[in-house]
């Protein structure tokens, strides 16, 4: 039998996962009110399926799908447009390089959704070439091809120290 999971559970579900959440989020659509849109968006669809969860480890990962896949849907929308963000991004508890922080949120922006929605999950989230295809229901091939796009536009932009030890911690 199924472990039935309360609202309770998700409550504290939600708590947690919400600053990993929102700065992948933010990182994918380079705009604070839409990055909490789609997490909204996201533990509103993760919360339809709740009480269906079997594994409360696996939470995480299915509502960072749901992610991935909510902004996947709305990068296909003829209204989408790919803004540069001029905010940055918000630290909640992170260690970042602050010099490279801004230079890196205004690249990210220059990339097409799914190349930035692919270089936040590989780079940032952590996942698996396996793991980002599944969350944006793509090909792994074409993850590893959006990721080398990717990656050689952040090095022109970027320059290629910067670029390289991103790509080499992740290859």
């Amino acid at each position: 039998m199924a472990r039935r999971q309360t609202d309770e559970e998700f409550t504290e579900f939600v708590h947690a996962v919400w600053p990993g959440l929102y700065r992948t989020a933010y990182l994918m659509l380079g705009d604070h009110q839409l990055a909490e849109d789609l997490v909204q968006t996201s533990l509103a669809k993760t919360y339809a399926s709740w009480r269906r969860v079997k594994e409360p480890a696996a939470a995480p990962a299915y509502a960072r799908t749901v992610l991935a896949n909510t902004a996947a849907s709305w990068f296909r929308r003829r209204s989408w447009r790919n803004e540069r963000p001029t905010e940055t991004i918000p630290d909640h508890g992170v260690e970042h390089d602050a010099s490279t922080r801004p230079a890196l949120v205004d690249a990210l922006a220059t990339l097409a959704p799914r190349q930035r929605a692919v270089v936040v999950l590989r780079y940032y989230d952590d996942l698996s070439v396996r793991e980002v295809a599944h969350a944006l229901g793509i090909s792994e091939g074409t993850v590893k091809s959006q990721t080398s796009d990717a990656l050689a536009r952040l090095r022109v932009l970027l320059g290629d120290e910067i670029a390289a030890s991103e790509g080499a911690s992740r290859d």
